[in-house]
């Protein structure tokens, strides 16, 4: 049975789904730039999850947004001198195409901040309505000591909370820390601004605090299994989303709310604004395949940091080769004659599947999981080699080995 870290309730809980299909909503990049490896890290164990619920018979309906409107966009647009479309653009069709490499199953349709900003406006008009949300000098704010529960899922301590208002104006503020205030949901136009959209709440665009709750709505309703996104996220951003939503809605958001952590590169966070960045086409200039990427990052357990080591990656790349190649004699080969047959060998074959479960099923842990399935090859080969495994038992392994690869995507 599925046992999921539930950062809500900072427990291990076993995964029992509310809607059918799961629904399932996982942060996508912020397209003001090409997505680097540490976002890549949170993306590919988000396939693994939605892989891996599929593997075990659920349908699932996953969400994957890409941000294209916010300030950081336009500040960088206006800095090229180009078009935010044209900027962002570029950025989503890069993202698309790598994301087709590393094996990442992207659903038909993705939803974008600038396709959803009528869906915005409305939610803003019934926050404003419900007293929730203000005006401001034209701006747009939420003010969070009106929404009961109010950063439950980082467990903010309301009593710090600021006896004078202060309100927090920008879309994103750099750091895990707390802005201690109200937040943006509306960013006012004037007549010369190019990104603004005339709206049922007047001429503005939205900010990123809406933007989720948004895409969210429209495409998967006010009520999901699962939320998924990078660790940074439990500063400010998913509560920010909790509390619009559930505002609005009046019930839960989500049941499980599933974070990993980051890649790092000398001790730091991965990130654009400490200039310290490596692209997966970076790595691939270093030699390395798509499916060596991929499996490198999935080499820690996804709440588990990974401290980004090329020397470390090349070695991964050789074993995920030599696994490989080990599988595909495997399943290409024919039978021997079993004069050796054993026991094992049926218990072995079992196995693949039997303990890939047991690893997944605890937390999705792929490392384990690998581990195991790398032994078992081994000693199946050895078996092989030795005329012990017959054309059934070949064909048993290859039907085992893909459906494992399935979910891991490196194997074949």
């Amino acid at each position: 049975m599925l046992e999921l870290y539930n950062t809500m309730s900072r427990t291990k809980e076993l995964f029992r789904p509310i809607s059918s299909p799961v629904k399932m909503f996982t942060c996508g990049p912020s397209i003001y730039s090409a997505p680097h490896v540490g976002n890549y890290r949170t993306f590919i164990w988000e396939d693994v999850l939605q892989r891996y619920l599929e593997y075990l018979g659920h349908d699932v309906k996953r969400v994957i947004n890409l941000t294209d409107v916010e300030d950081k966009a336009i500040e960088e647009a206006l800095g090229r001198g180009m078009p935010v479309g044209e900027l962002t653009g570029g950025n989503a069709e890069r993202f698309i195409a790598e994301a087709a490499r590393l094996r990442i199953k992207l659903p038909e349709r993705i939803p974008r901040a600038s396709t959803s900003v009528d869906q915005a406006a409305h939610l803003i008009g019934l926050l404003l309505k419900k007293g929730v949300a203000y005006r401001h000098n034209g701006d747009i704010f939420f003010d969070p000591l009106k929404f009961e529960g109010f950063g439950k899922l980082f467990r903010l301590d309301m009593t710090k909370w600021p006896k004078v208002k202060k309100r927090f104006k920008l879309d994103t503020y750099p750091g895990r820390r707390w802005n201690l205030g109200d937040f943006i949901l509306w960013h006012a136009c004037g007549d010369d601004d190019d990104v603004c959209w005339e709206t049922e709440i007047g001429r503005g665009r939205p900010s990123w605090n809406i933007q989720d709750p948004a895409m969210i709505s429209e495409e998967l309703g006010y009520s999901l299994d699962i939320f998924c996104g990078g660790i940074d996220n439990i500063y400010r951003h998913h509560d920010y989303n909790i509390a619009v939503m559930e505002s609005v809605s009046g019930v839960e958001l989500a049941r499980y709310w599933i974070h990993g952590e980051h890649v790092l590169v000398d001790g730091r966070k991965m990130s654009k604004s400490l200039g310290n960045i490596v692209y997966p086409g970076d790595m691939v200039e270093r030699g390395f395949s798509w499916e060596q990427i991929r499996f490198y990052l999935l080499s820690k357990q996804h709440r588990k940091r990974l401290n980004l080591n090329l020397d470390t990656a090349a070695e991964l790349g050789v074993r995920l080769d030599a696994l490989r190649e080990m599988a595909r004699e495997l399943v290409s080969g024919t039978g021997g004659r079993q004069t050796l047959r054993e026991q094992s060998v049926e218990s072995l074959i079992d196995s693949i599947k039997v303990s890939f479960e047991e690893a997944m099923d605890n937390d999705l842990d792929v490392p384990a999981a690998v581990e195991g399935l790398s032994e078992t090859i081994r000693r199946l080969q050895n078996l092989h080699k030795a005329g012990a495994l017959g054309e059934g038992d070949i064909r048993m392994i290859e039907k085992g080995l893909r459906k494992v690869d399935s979910v891991l995507q490196f194997l074949f």
